[in-house]
This record gives structure tokens, sequence and C-alpha cells, in this order.
């Protein structure tokens, strides 16, 4: 809980932001790296804060991004066996403890999601993000899953297994978006981001395409 109230005032004037999950595991020649940052930095640019997870991999392209462009650029950190260290591109720095409050925190303040290739601890946080949204615990924002050659597959499976049985309502699969243009991913989020600072009680409205 300390955790929780720390975030929630850390995070409580940074305006609008994102929050992008990926992989620590991917190298800084990827092209997922570079597109990662790329993306980071024109969000920055626009105004939105970015949230990452503070460590290695596609987390430092996040944060490496903003931070280049003078943005918000705020690392969750959490120690971990195989991330040891922070990256040193953060504006604002968050240790925590526990998984269940980091992940609280990334939801607080975040207007859109966006997932590059991840393994387990990206496929949480994605898969906690469309739930939150699904139930209505969390206002409607876009889901942006970047790099169709990674993420099709899982979709196709979602279609196949979940949707055909009615494991999920008919229109679920619509929260998430797949995308491969670094021109239309940051175009859509900062149209949204838009939307809602013009009119915050039409998120719903916002969200159509």
């Amino acid at each position: 809980m300390s955790e929780i109230q720390q975030a929630s005032d850390s995070l409580a004037h940074i305006g609008p932001a994102v929050s992008i999950f990926g992989s620590a595991r991917i190298r800084q020649d990827s092209p997922w790296y570079i597109q990662t940052q790329d993306i980071a930095g024109r969000l920055a640019a626009a105004g939105i804060a970015v949230i990452a997870g503070g460590g290695p991999g596609l987390m430092e392209a996040a944060n490496k991004g903003a931070h280049e462009q003078g943005g918000t650029s705020i690392g969750l950190n959490i120690s971990l066996p195989h991330e040891p260290t922070n990256n040193p591109y953060q504006t604002l720095s968050l240790p925590f403890e526990y998984f269940v409050s980091r992940k609280a925190a990334f939801f607080m303040h975040s207007i859109g999601y966006i997932a590059m290739p991840g393994g387990f601890g990206t496929l949480d946080e994605l898969f906690e993000a469309l739930t939150l949204i699904q139930t209505g615990k969390l206002p409607a924002a876009p889901i942006v899953l970047v790099g169709s050659s990674y993420w099709n597959g899982l979709i196709d499976w979602l279609r196949e297994q979940l949707q055909t049985r009615a494991l999920i309502g008919p229109n679920d699969l619509g929260l998430l978006e797949i995308e491969d243009d670094t021109d239309r991913i940051v175009e859509r989020i900062i149209q949204f981001a838009g939307c809602v600072t013009q009119d915050a009680g039409s998120r719903e409205s916002c969200i159509l395409p």
C-alpha cells in the first residue's frame, strides 16, 4: 500500500501519459529497440509522458527516447536477477519491491498502452490493461500491439480459442489494435490524448477509429 501511495503522489501531476511495455532482453541494435525509442521520443515531443519499466532492453529504449527529447521519462523500477540495474534515462524514478503495486502504477494516469514484443512480463502487463478496460475498471484507452509478425499469432489464438467458445465478448478483440507503422502509432495516441483533453467525459467516443 505504501508503494501505491508513493506512486500516486509522485505521478499526480505528470499530465497525459502512455505506458510502453516490452522485453528487457532485446538488444540496442534490434529494430524493435530503435522503433521503441522513436515512438517514445515522438510522444515526449508532443508533451505526453512516457512510463516504462525502468530496466534494460525495450524499457530502456522507451525511457531513452523520451529523455533525449527533454520529455517526462518515468521508470517503474523493480530489482530482478536478470535486471540488476536501472537504465539511466529517467527523469522520475520510482522503486518497487512488489509487482502488484508496480503494475498499479502503470495504470494510474495512462491514457494509452503500447505493447512492444516481450515475454511473460510484457504479456502480464498487456492482459492486465486489457482486463481492466474490458471490465470497466479502467476508462477506455487504446491498446496498441506493435509488430504484426510478433502479435498476429496471439490474436489468431484468442479469436479461435476464446472468441469462438464465447469465453470473451464478440467485440472484446476490438480493444486491441495491431500496428507496424510508427507514424500511425504516434498519431493514434496523440489524437486520443487530444480528444480526451477536450472532452474528458467521452473516452468511449475517443477510442473509435
